[in-house]
């Protein structure tokens, strides 16, 4: 029989309010801090029946939008199925914590757990509500707070007023912590003006032919201005032209052109042969660069499965359509002087495409059209700014939702 108790569904409400407060712009450190430090300590007094629950509710108020996409492929049937499905694996995610009974075998495998990435998804981050918190969000801190939340709960009703004043004063001595790991404020200040076209095309039509052409000429419309601005750089989002961009000769020309007076970034599909790339472009003094994604979005661009089970899928679901294929690693562009690190979508909220950086930029587009409405865009920007302050970054996002 599952516990539907107060506890196990104030805790996913907790783990999940950086979200929804960030969604409506009310976020505030002093609840986003209480919040999570709240829901630290409830983890601990949770039965297996409890945190199945908490787990399996988390995963919902964290990933519900998972289904919206498969409404693009005719396959809305599916969602509640996907619901079920995310909501199942995180909740099992939390009962197996409930096998430990030693207090420290439970903190090394919720900290273990910030580490696990079911079939390559990696959105699930234990120390990302903490990113708008007066905490920080790294590995070391993490685990600090896991030990000391463990240990208050495990010794609250002996020591009392000791337990307190530990778990206080570590508290306030991680905060004091984090104000080294602050992004370089410098790094907002950049010797490029830089132009960011934020677009809202309803996913529906993006790739509708119909509207191809307007789409097209919205794009070369805010080029255009932005040259007459003076910019030196304008960014469009992920597949800002929904085509195969290299294929598609007189379109290139034109940008081309327009490159002698401005640098233009822009995401398109790059067509080799018979395989397709998720990719960036970039066109600069007429020479056309291109960047191929690294990362894949699981279930979305690849399925992380054995190849006979991933070809079963794409026939039996997505029409027979083939992965897309990816470069072997992440493409840093010279801007007119300036290095910026490419990136693509999920692909900028991992580790992969900040391997090697040899420069404090970076350009993510994103399109976020196949998720809105919902907070899908808010998780991704709040990981983002994660990766920023790991990496001490200043990244360009640029997205269509």
């Amino acid at each position: 029989m599952l516990m539907f108790t107060y506890k196990s569904l104030l805790l996913p409400v907790l783990f999940s309010l950086f979200i929804y407060l960030d969604y409506f712009e009310l976020s505030l450190k002093l609840i986003d801090t209480f919040a999570v430090l709240l829901s630290f300590l409830i983890f601990f007094t949770l039965s297996k029946k409890e945190l199945f629950i908490s787990g399996f509710f988390t995963g919902v108020l964290w990933f519900w939008w998972m289904g919206y996409s498969f409404v693009y492929y005719d396959l809305a049937y599916l969602i509640p199925v996907v619901l079920i499905s995310i909501g199942f694996l995180y909740g099992s995610l939390f009962y197996i914590t409930g096998f430990f009974t030693n207090i420290y075998f439970k903190v090394i495998y919720l900290f273990a757990l910030s580490f696990i990435e079911p079939f390559g998804f990696n959105w699930f981050k234990l120390e990302l509500p903490l990113i708008n918190s007066y905490l920080g969000t790294t590995k070391i801190e993490l685990f600090t707070l896991l030990l000391v939340s463990a240990l208050f709960i495990q010794y609250r009703s002996t020591l009392k007023l000791k337990a307190t004043l530990i778990y206080t004063l570590t508290i306030l001595s991680l905060y004091g912590y984090n104000k080294f790991y602050n992004i370089n404020e410098k790094l907002k200040t950049h010797p490029l003006k830089v132009y960011q076209y934020q677009t809202s095309i309803d996913q529906a039509i993006k790739w509708n032919k119909r509207y191809q052409k307007d789409i097209i000429n919205d794009n070369l419309k805010m080029i255009d201005n932005a040259i007459k601005n003076k910019y030196d750089l304008i960014i469009l989002p992920e597949t800002a032209f929904p085509l195969i961009l290299n294929k598609n000769t007189l379109l290139l020309n034109n940008l081309l052109e327009k490159s002698k007076q401005i640098s233009i970034i822009t995401g398109s599909l790059y067509q080799k042969e018979y395989q397709l790339y998720n990719s960036t472009y970039l066109f600069q003094n007429n020479i056309m660069h291109v960047a191929h994604k690294v990362v894949l979005v699981p279930f979305g661009e690849a399925v992380p499965l054995p190849e006979k089970l991933r070809d079963w899928i794409n026939d039996i679901f997505y029409n027979g359509a083939q992965d897309y294929i990816t470069a072997k690693e992440p493409t840093t562009f010279d801007i007119k002087g300036t290095k910026f690190r490419n990136a693509i979508c999920y692909e900028a909220t991992t580790d992969d495409v900040y391997q090697n950086l040899d420069t404090s930029y970076v350009i993510a587009i994103s399109n976020n059209g196949w998720f809105t409405p919902s907070m899908q865009p808010n998780l991704q920007k709040l990981l983002m700014k994660y990766y920023a302050n790991k990496y001490n970054l200043f990244i360009y996002n640029v997205s269509n939702q």
